[in-house]
């Protein structure tokens, strides 16, 4: 006959756990665990000793409000002489005595959240279990330790904005592991309208990375719940803060939780993306920011973005939208419902912008499923497939209020699709993950697959007259520049031409601005083979207080041919850079030893800045904070912006300090220093 074990009292090992775990980041006073991985607790018996096939112990396993084991969100489970990861287990490993070792191990597929653990009749312990995709039978399993280290541990990465000319690195602190942000991560999932519903449901729904992942697609927006950010592209930012204000997913995550679950103010797709990066690796799940430079809004489904144009060129509004680039994210996952083949990368987009099952979502649809134009896979890949494949027409209304197609000569939609590199801040380039290349046979193919009749019908570019815009290297936020038209005849008969080429600001969103230069020529003549170049002059007097915080200008020119009264349009976007932050650390870099940034930033504007303030954050570094430093005077123009800043790291190892300059003129610049911590 068995006898009940009289536990006294227990350690629950958590510094040893937790490490071993790959947790300890969260902090070693509470147990935090990976799903299918052994843990070790010792008991201590208040009578008694273990004896093997005598004592006996029983174990319950619960989760959620509603526990059941037909959800999986209860399991009961006893003594086993050995363990077994591929469910609940748990044996003892030491020898007869009145202390018990006890190793246990949770399912590789059990839910995610908060556990209670029952020990016998009454004694109870509590721990958070994670995805572990470290777990071979994990559905969220990766080989690769590099990718790894990158995808789920690295608290601090590289989002690319810019333009697809002119990528521009990002830095943002994930904070994954900073305090309170895995508690914040679960009460988001314990907000959503499915638990709110059916809790009981909901928690077993948390055993697949697919379900929570299509969970943070519509929680890390507000527009159907209480989600964490509220979205805002025109009009200002009264009431919140710009989204180029924020430097990491810290800051955003906890003002959600201290706002009672009230949506933060403001975000754009960047920041939607980064905060749902950063839940995921909280979580468990690998995960990676991706930008897609030319990024088309389809909200019709046709794969076809028609854009109107008045006979200056200018954009009219419209729904359908090609944004200058727009970022989501990747979760790493197996989907059992397809072939292998479709295992990996998965899409998911925070960002609202159309609705998914009623609800503003997007995905996860395998990557794998958009290149080869597999659009009835799950979830939403006809919209993603869009984004990066999309046909852009363009038609002209006439002041008559008739209409007109107009040639185009511009990029393809679904340019440079980047992403940070492992193990380095560089640029990796996954177009091919994305995309065939194009004009193969395998493009077309896809093109068959997905039904994309338009790209299937499209004829050479036109030869007869082309234009393009060329632009030089002497760019510069501050600057005065020339941009060209590049008219060139290709026929054997001499052309008269009106020619339109206009500037304006332009968000990176595509909303349009005010002119930042204009000039209508009349009488552009050109003989057979004859190129020509048509300078405009853009003026930082000018351009200056038209820009927005992207710096974007739109160029657009417009060539009438007077003999057939064709017209043809060149588009492109440039981005301004702004000017470098230099960041110099002052001491040894050490664990618990203050240190000093000394940050500079020399003004290239022809005026001067005023309310000049810069401000840090790292994971690690400024144990969670925003530290901030304001200049007690202007910078006029050629000087520096200088300040020296203090912080002291927590943990070793290779750390981002991030860093923010704002002022009148200059809007959040950004910087970041790398910088190696050493052990105490």
């Amino acid at each position: 006959m068995s006898e009940a074990l009289d536990i006294e009292r227990w350690n629950l090992e958590c510094e040893f756990n937790n490490t071993d775990h790959r947790t300890d980041l969260n902090g070693v006073d509470r147990l935090i665990l990976r799903r299918g991985q052994v843990f070790t607790i010792s008991l201590y018996l208040r009578s008694g000793t273990f004896q093997p096939g005598v004592s006996s112990l029983e174990f319950v396993a619960e989760t959620g409000p509603q526990p059941n084991e037909q959800y999986g969100t209860r399991a009961s489970f006893g003594l086993s002489a050995s363990i077994d990861t591929s469910h609940w287990s748990a044996a003892v490993t030491s020898p007869p005595g009145d202390m018990v070792a006890l190793s246990l191990c949770s399912a590789p597929d059990a839910p995610i959240g908060r556990y209670t653990l029952t020990l016998g009749p009454s004694e109870r312990i509590e721990f958070i279990l994670l995805f572990n995709p470290w777990c071979p039978g994990d559905a969220v399993y990766m080989e690769n330790e590099q990718s790894l280290e990158e995808y789920v541990l690295s608290q601090d990465g590289i989002i690319f904005r810019g333009s697809y000319k002119l990528p521009i690195s990002t830095p943002w602190n994930f904070g994954q592991f900073e305090s309170g942000i895995l508690d914040t991560c679960l009460q988001i999932l314990d907000m959503n309208p499915k638990c709110l519903r059916n809790p009981g449901k909901d928690c077993s729904g948390r055993r697949n990375p697919i379900y929570v992942s299509r969970v943070l697609s519509a929680m890390v927006n507000c527009n159907d719940d209480k989600g964490v950010l509220l979205g805002k592209w025109t009009d200002g930012y009264e009431g919140g803060v710009s989204p180029l204000f924020w430097k990491g997913s810290v800051e955003i995550l906890r003002n959600w939780d201290k706002q009672a679950c009230q949506p933060v103010r403001y975000g754009q797709c960047w920041v939607f993306a980064a905060v749902a990066c950063s839940i995921s690796r909280a979580l468990g799940i690998p995960c990676r920011v991706v930008t897609n430079y030319v990024s088309a809004h389809d909200n019709n489904g046709d794969l076809v973005i028609e854009r109107y144009i008045n006979e200056n060129g200018d954009l009219l509004k419209s729904r359908e939208m090609i944004w200058n680039y727009h970022c989501w994210v990747e979760n790493w996952m197996s989907r059992p419902e397809f072939k292998s083949d479709f295992h990996g990368w998965q899409a998911s987009d925070p960002t609202p912008q159309e609705k998914s099952e009623g609800v503003f979502c997007c995905g996860p649809t395998p990557v794998r499923a958009i290149k080869e134009g597999e659009l009835t896979f799950k979830y939403d890949a006809p919209f993603v497939f869009a984004e990066v494949n999309a046909d852009v027409v363009n038609i002209m209304k006439k002041k008559d209020g008739s209409t007109s197609k107009v040639t185009t000569y511009t990029t393809f939609v679904g340019q440079k699709i980047s992403t940070k590199r492992v193990g380095s801040d560089a640029r990796e380039d996954v177009t091919h993950l994305y995309k065939y290349p194009e004009g193969s046979d395998e493009e077309r193919e896809a093109f068959k697959k997905a039904n994309h009749q338009n790209k299937l019908l499209q004829q050479q570019q036109n030869e007869g007259l082309h234009i393009a815009i060329k632009v030089t290297s002497d760019m510069r936020k501050g600057c005065d520049f020339d941009v060209f038209a590049v008219v060139t005849n290709n026929t054997q008969s001499d052309k008269k031409c009106r020619l339109v080429f206009g500037s304006c600001a332009v968000s990176y969103s595509g909303h349009m601005g005010n002119n930042c230069g204009f000039k209508d020529l009349l009488n552009v003549e050109l003989s057979p083979g004859a190129e020509r170049r048509v300078p405009l002059r853009l003026n930082y007097s000018k351009y200056g207080e038209q820009l927005t915080e992207d710096n974007l200008i739109r160029l657009a020119v417009l060539l009438i041919d007077f003999s057939n009264s064709q017209a043809m349009l060149a588009v492109r976007n440039i981005v301004l850079e702004n000017p470098e932050i230099k960041v110099r650390i002052l001491g040894e870099p050490k664990e618990g030893r203050k240190l000093a940034a000394e940050i500079t930033l020399k003004n290239p504007l022809p005026e001067a800045l005023e309310n000049c303030c810069f401000s840090i954050e790292g994971s690690n570094l400024t144990s969670g904070q925003v530290l901030s430093e304001r200049l007690g005077s202007s910078v006029g123009p050629g000087e520096d912006a200088k300040v020296k800043m203090y912080f002291t790291p927590t943990h070793s190892g290779l750390r981002k300090l991030v860093v923010d300059f704002d002022s009148n003129k200059l809007c959040h610049v950004k910087g970041y220093k790398n910088v190696i911590i050493g052990k105490k």
